[in-house]
């Protein structure tokens, strides 16, 4: 078994923090603590406040649990999706505020076992953020072609996905794809080779995005945990979200967008019949990006994307 050694840099911490107006006697939930960089910063913030950290990862729930020992602190299994029973297990039902991380941590990625990257010919191909439930392995073997093409291109718009997906279905045929140098090797071969030639980007890299956002419902798990999360806030309360592609992005502004809206009547109604009350308020106009200074020491954070919005 390889041994990573666990070096997490946390993104935008500093902008995080201050969105989430942290107050020494709040209630707060790090939804994706992953490593706890994050909660780190929270919980030196806290006097006689109340830290939630939720994970779905094992590994790094059982570092939380070793290294956050405090009598603030409350570290539970589970996807932030369901944020209001993992809330109610822990006797709790309104915060003020609520931290989501979406990306894939450091550690998951640089952990050969984990089978997140494309660089380690040998890893295996799993990608399950929770070590439970079907694997990379799962998708890439049993998927109908046109299911994998779906994938391929609704989670990383590749342009050769049609030839990807047919790609695999061919040398599966021949024996099962289990490693992710077999993967790579199998995109390859379906890239033409000017396309090699001439991008700067891994051919492997969307595909391997594709197929981890498709092993853990990583969508569809961000769309309703914005809802549970938003509904678990108190009045004033604060939701900061970092996301890592433009797909989660998307997702998250539109939301944000619809909690801070008034009227929804439609636009050639001369006045207003739908009494409809904007339930947030924006504090975040346009996403916030990672500064240079940032940037030259954790690469990382050139696609993250920082948006917060408050409840009223």
């Amino acid at each position: 078994m390889r041994k990573t050694e666990i070096l997490h840099k946390p993104v935008l911490l500093k902008e995080t923090i201050k969105l989430l107006n942290v107050k020494k006697d709040g209630i707060y939930v790090d939804g994706t603590a992953g490593f706890g960089g994050h909660s780190r910063a929270i919980l030196d913030r806290l006097e006689n406040g109340r830290l939630i950290m939720i994970d779905q990862d094992p590994d790094a729930v059982a570092y939380l649990k070793k290294n956050f020992k405090s009598n603030l602190v409350s570290v539970i299994k589970g996807n932030f999706s369901e944020v209001k029973s993992l809330l109610k297990s822990v006797g709790v039902s309104l915060v003020d505020g609520v931290l989501l991380d979406v990306g894939v941590s450091s550690f998951q990625i640089e952990n050969f076992e984990r089978g997140f990257s494309y660089h380690d010919p040998s890893a295996p191909l799993d990608m399950r953020m929770s070590k439970e439930g079907k694997s990379a392995e799962d998708v890439i073997n049993n998927y109908k072609e046109e299911e994998l093409l779906k994938v391929i291109w609704k989670y990383s718009q590749e342009r050769f996905s049609k030839r990807i997906a047919r790609e695999i279905v061919k040398r599966r045929k021949v024996s099962p794809i289990t490693t992710a140098g077999e993967l790579v090797d199998v995109i390859k071969s379906a890239v033409p080779a000017k396309f090699l030639r001439k991008s700067s980007i891994h051919p492997a890299r969307r595909t391997f995005q594709a197929i981890r956002i498709e092993v853990n419902g990583e969508l569809s798990a961000l769309d309703k945990g914005l809802t549970e999360a938003f509904d678990s806030l108190k009045v004033n309360g604060r939701l900061a979200v970092i996301t890592f592609h433009s797909l989660e992005d998307k997702i998250v502004k539109k939301r944000m967008v619809e909690w801070c809206r008034g009227c929804i009547c439609p636009a050639d109604f001369p006045i207003c019949v739908c009494k409809h009350s904007p339930v947030g308020k924006l504090i975040t106009k346009r996403a916030i990006v990672a500064s240079l200074e940032e940037l030259a020491q954790n690469s990382r954070g050139r696609s993250a994307r920082l948006r917060a919005v408050c409840s009223v």
